[in-house]
């Protein structure tokens, strides 16, 4: 087991993880379809182009809106499940061509790449594998005019941060269901974008298992190859414990207390926790946006917890975010500013003391005066692989006793700590278990 917990420890990232999880762990979803005319979350491809016509579409306010919450990047859904292409595609008819938009001429992608670039976000996008509007799905030539249609988004509309894609796999307007060709269409990403991230089982980032915005509560980016099962391992076969891997897709619970499985290697594949503002992916006029305790929350347990996090907000059919979603984003920025705008470590003294064992060290942090503390960030080193599995926070009293304030398991490349606030001096970080010498990266306090 030894052996094993070394090589785990061992697993690294690739540099497109190692950036997306230290430079954009937080960026938007845009849905905007058919669906967005016709009130549904999932239209049959069917619909007639004529409807989509947002007669004030305004790419800039989406732009200000996500940079106002913190977010780093845009990844708008060119093409959703009912096949309409928010392009001009070569390869369909299904698309802006056919919109009243701009008189047909209309290229949705170009005006939300050009906005993000204008304002310093990142931009990427979702095409849906699932077309239920092509006569080819359910054949091989829908791979090829799938391929030609990543194509066209991955050459024409500047640099790419982000490619999500999904394993729907429904039915086409044929009755037949698809056969992805998902390792041409990832040799595609990687020919046109070797930048880019992508989501996907097969990619850089898994899914977190839900859409409610709910990361595991231990999160480990090293996982079993088995949630990834297209992803190259970096160890070879390894006996895991129970407690390893809380992680799940939509077929594969991985990981409990009680039980011990046998994996066939490990890969470094990091989760993103996605959610909407509103219940619904689709922009409905009867919802509401969540409040900003949920969303900031969500920050917390996602971006604060070893996990990216993608949160969607649908735009109207008239193109614009609904203000009071523009409000609430606003709201979280300033509260995330608020709350982790100034570290209070910043200038302090980090002391390292050997603890209970190399892979069990302390860290003192002297904050020079006292201080009131609610959160405390902790970060490995995750360019070196992820190795922390519990650790121990203790805040220093006024007569010169070590309070416990909190505990947790993981760490990875952020984990922010929520503690009772406090009024300290001095903090200590007590490492009590790891798969190999720790390495802190930071410590951080606010």
């Amino acid at each position: 087991m030894k052996s094993f917990l070394k090589n785990a420890a061992r697993v690294k990232p690739s540099q497109n993880q190692l950036r997306m999880l230290r430079e954009t762990p937080f960026y938007a979803f845009v849905h905007f379809s058919p669906n967005t005319f016709t009130n549904l979350e999932w239209g049959d491809g069917t619909e007639d182009p004529a409807i989509f016509n947002p007669t004030e579409l305004d790419c800039e306010q989406w732009a200000k809106a996500i940079k106002s919450a913190g977010m780093k990047g845009m990844v708008l859904t060119a093409k959703h499940h009912d096949g309409f292409c928010l392009w001009q595609t070569k390869y369909t008819e299904h698309s802006m061509k056919n919109s009243p938009y701009k008189d047909g001429k209309g290229d949705i992608v170009r005006e939300a790449a050009e906005a993000c670039k204008k304002h310093g976000l990142k931009f990427g996008f979702y095409l849906s594998p699932w077309d239920r509007n092509s006569e080819l799905y359910g054949t091989d030539e829908y791979n090829t005019y799938y391929k030609n249609q990543l194509t066209e988004l991955l050459t024409n509309y500047g640099q790419i941060f982000h490619v999500w894609f999904d394993g729907a796999c429904g039915e086409g307007p044929n009755g037949k269901k698809q056969v992805y060709d998902f390792d041409g269409y990832i040799e595609l990403v990687e020919k046109y974008q070797p930048d880019a991230t992508i989501f996907h089982d097969t990619g850089t980032l898994r899914w977190c298992g839900n859409e409610a915005g709910s990361a595991p509560f231990a999160q480990w980016a090293v996982v079993p190859v088995e949630l990834c099962p297209m992803n190259k391992p970096q160890t070879s076969g390894a006996l895991i414990e129970g407690d390893i891997s809380f992680s799940y897709n939509s077929d594969v619970a991985i990981g409990s207390l009680e039980t011990i499985i046998y994996s066939k290697g490990l890969v470094f594949t990091p989760a993103e926790t996605d959610m909407s503002i509103r219940p619904g992916w689709f922009y409905h006029e009867n919802e509401k946006p969540h409040s900003l305790e949920r969303l900031f929350n969500t920050y917390l347990n996602s971006v604060g917890n070893n996990t990216t996090f993608n949160l969607n907000i649908p735009p109207m059919s008239n193109g614009r975010f609904n203000d009071e979603d523009v409000k609430r984003l606003n709201e979280l920025g300033k509260m995330l500013e608020k709350e982790f705008g100034t570290n209070l470590a910043e200038n302090s003294k980090i002391e390292i003391l050997p603890g209970f064992g190399v892979t069990q060290p302390e860290y003192i942090v002297n904050l020079n005066s006292i201080k009131k503390v609610k959160y405390i960030e902790l970060a490995e080193k995750i360019s070196e692989g992820q190795r922390i599995s519990n650790f121990q926070i203790f805040t220093k009293n006024k007569e010169g006793y070590w309070d416990k304030a909190e505990q947790g398991t993981t760490v990875g490349s952020r984990k922010i700590v929520k503690i009772n606030p406090t009024e300290t001096d001095e903090i200590k970080v007590r490492i009590m278990a790891s798969r190999d010498v720790p390495e802190i990266e930071w410590i951080k306090v606010y």
